[in-house]
């Protein structure tokens, strides 16, 4: 970009920054807004940071501003009108990113999938906005969309690719590169320069920023349209209460179809200016983590627990002078961090200990986690496991949990560092209310509250009730204020005997143990409680080659004798904290992890509850038999979409 045009883009913004104030405070009210207030404020400040074949590039907010208004001249010239879904999928990049924003600069929406899914999935999101243009990242989501073209008529016309290895000799209709979109935005600029004020300046406070999609647990996803206003106020909500601070270095590497990613990376990053980082590609996400070493950072439970395996491996594998120290400091600061969590300040020796793990081994592990100046680190989605939450606060990470949903911009509840409790989510935001009925379901309210599901007001009446809208969790609020969420409302189950559960809150306690990737609790309307299981295999498999126990697969590794031994010992553990009426009795093994292909849980890892139930329902039916084993033919899918059989028989296992 020439000094010329930079300096073009900056008087134009300057001159039109009337238009694009809102509010009494003169925040920018959309995100495009938000990009021109950052060229203003902060023209020195890297916006951007993106790892190119080895290589940090960098990018100003002027160099951003410029591409997105560039691209949406050029997807105004495909055709993008106000009001049309523009499909995205792709892992993070910044012309990903861009593109979405210059969705929103033409008053349409993106409306990103994740780039998983496979094209028989496709089918029902295109036609959720029945988008007509496609921006994707790669030749195999090409495929995937030349494929849906055939099962929609025709649909998408236009599909527009960032990466063009593979793609350069393909002549199908439609197909060009964002590349060559971007070029042609910019000599439509260049041939009428008032256009930049018109397309800096069109979007409005009310206007669908992206279209998300809920998880579809029970059914299809439906479309989770979210304002401009609700990004932004979300954003402000969370700001307010110092969970989000100007200027931070953040990590965009998690989905972009999930909110968390959306609401932190453009959300949070344009509004208040942070400096975002993006990884080369998926396999280089830990590597490049270390390089960038956020100051915020957001990570699944899953995520969470994985790191902590990967910490544990390479301890078991260091020197044993290594593993002394670790074991030695990590143990006086688990209890420590314990005792502080129930309001006990350290004693003089403990912090003179912890001076001295700081030092020895709690530094140089966040420096190798490369979380060395994470001053705020998050998770969310689901429950996190005691003993990871305490892991990594003891590490001196300031780990934790939000709760929200994507219909709330993810941003309700989250714990206060100050006041935090292990079994709570937290205080609601500020400029957030909660309140909850007479069932026990949570119901919130806030600017972050989405205006319903998109064209769908069945859906839309039963979740928004007087401003107010039903989650769906049950919980309830402690007399301090904090929240306690219990699990789906849906989900809330009674045995035979006519005790009341909570299947997820059980489930979650189960997949606090690192040996346990997923589980499945059943017994609604019988006399006990099972479980189904899925082991977590890189856990499980190290744990059985430290004890030189020999497995061929997955399958084979989750029946051995030792493993299911193991794992009884999780469940003795989650028993002394049930009820005696609402203990596990019996549980399996299966002989593969829960898959999203298989239809079993979402994307986003929630437990599709009943497929499950039906696909091992004979499974199931022999955990409540007397038999020791079960034969068991399960249909499975591969990662080429083609699908095969797999049969095993199965050890039943019961807890005592």
């Amino acid at each position: 970009m020439s000094p010329s045009i930079t300096a073009d883009l900056r008087a134009r913004v300057a001159a039109a920054c009337d238009r694009w104030q809102g509010g009494q405070t003169g925040d920018p009210s959309t995100l495009i807004a938000a990009i021109a207030r950052n060229v203003l404020a902060h023209p020195a400040r890297i916006a951007v940071r993106e790892r190119d074949r080895g290589i940090w590039v960098e990018h100003d907010w002027t160099a951003v501003l410029s591409d997105v208004i560039a691209l949406a001249a050029g997807l105004q010239q495909a055709g993008v009108r106000p009001g049309h879904a523009v499909m995205v999928i792709g892992d993070n990049r910044l012309r990903l990113y861009q593109a979405m924003l210059a969705t929103m600069a033409l008053r349409a929406f993106p409306a990103p999938i994740y780039p998983d899914v496979p094209p028989a999935e496709l089918v029902h999101y295109s036609k959720l906005g029945r988008p007509e243009v496609a921006i994707v990242e790669d030749q195999e989501q090409v495929d995937k969309l030349l494929e849906l073209r055939k099962q929609s008529g025709g649909q998408p016309r236009a599909i527009i690719y960032h990466d063009p290895r593979g793609l350069r000799t393909c002549d199908e209709p439609g197909l060009t590169s964002l590349a060559t979109l971007l070029e042609s935005g910019r000599a439509r600029l260049a041939e009428a320069p008032g256009l930049i004020d018109t397309l800096m300046a069109e979007a409005r406070a009310q206007d669908i920023a992206v279209l998300l999609h809920s998880s579809g647990t029970t059914g299809q996803p439906k479309g989770i349209p979210l304002t401009q206003a609700n990004i932004i106020g979300g954003v402000r909500n969370a700001a307010a209460a110092g969970y989000f601070q100007p200027h931070e270095d953040h990590y965009a590497y998690l989905p972009m179809a999930w909110v968390g990613d959306f609401v932190f990376t453009l959300g949070g990053g344009l509004v208040l200016a942070f400096t975002i980082h993006i990884p080369e590609r998926q396999e280089t996400v830990l590597h490049d983590l270390r390089e960038v070493a956020p100051t915020m950072y957001l990570a699944a439970p899953r995520a969470w627990d994985h790191m902590l395996t990967r910490l544990q491996v390479g301890m078991a594998e260091s020197t044993r002078l290594k593993r002394f120290l670790y074991e030695w400091f990590m143990g006086r600061a688990i209890e420590v961090e314990r005792r502080r969590l129930d309001g006990h300040a350290p004693k003089v020796g403990e912090r003179l200990t912890r001076q001295l793990g700081e030092w020895l081994v709690f530094a140089p592990i966040r420096d190798i986690l490369g979380l060395s100046r994470a001053r705020r680190a998050y998770t969310g989605g689901e429950a996190l496991g005691e003993d990871t939450f305490l892991t990594f606060r003891a590490l001196g990470i300031n780990l934790r949990q939000f709760y929200g949903q994507t219909e709330t911009a993810a941003l309700t509840a989250a714990q206060d560092d100050g006041d935090l409790k292990l079994h709570t989510v937290g205080r609601p935001m500020p400029n957030v209310e909660i309140r909850i009925d007479d069932r026990g379901e949570i119901f919130v309210r806030s600017a972050s509250v989405f205006g319903g599901y998109y064209e769908n007001p069945e859906a839309t009446a039963e979740a928004l009730q007087d401003g107010w809208l039903a989650t769906g969790d049950a919980g309830y609020l402690e007399p301090d204020g904090q929240l306690v969420v219990l699990g789906r409302v849906s989900e809330v189950m009674h045995t035979a005997a006519g005790e009341r559960f909570v299947p997820n809150y059980i489930e979650n306690r189960l997949k606090f143990s690192p040996y346990i990737r997923n589980a499945a609790v059943v017994g609604a309307g019988r006399e006990r409680l099972g479980a189904l299981v899925c082991i977590d295999f890189e856990a499980v498999g190290h744990w059985a080659e430290e004890r030189a126990l020999p497995y061929t697969s997955y399958a084979d590794l989750s029946q051995h004798p030792d493993v299911v031994a193991l794992i009884a010992g999780v469940f003795e553990r989650v028993n002394r904290v049930l009820k005696p009426e609402l203990a596990l009795r019996r549980f399996v093994n299966l002989p593969k992890d829960f898959d999203a292909d298989d239809g079993e849980i979402t994307r986003t890892r929630k437990l599709r509850r009943a497929t499950v139930e039906e696909r091992y329902a004979v499974v199931i039916e022999a955990l409540y038999a007397s038999a020791e084993s079960v034969d068991f033919n399960t249909a499975i899918t591969y990662e080429n979409g083609q699908t095969g059989s797999m049969r095993r028989t199965l050890q039943l296992t019961r807890i005592d």
